[in-house]
């Protein structure tokens, strides 16, 4: 799964460490996300999409070998 979450901090100007505690995770959390070695539970995807005022889907994508079909 890809994502834009450097893009979506950088629009808001906030470092990893800014975000992490906002969303109320760790920074290496974030990190981690960014680097897509963590997928994010749902609820953590949700809290993301409602910060940046964007659907999931416009920050999570899905490659094709993750859509199974």
């Amino acid at each position: 799964m890809k994502n834009n979450l450097k893009v979506q901090r950088a629009i808001k100007n906030i470092t990893q460490e800014e975000l992490a505690k906002i969303i109320g995770v760790s920074r290496q959390t974030i990190n981690a996300i960014e680097l897509t070695k963590y997928v994010p539970s749902t609820v953590l995807a949700l809290k993301l999409s409602e910060y940046f005022e964007k659907t999931v889907n416009e920050i999570f994508t899905l490659e094709p070998e993750d859509k199974g079909m």
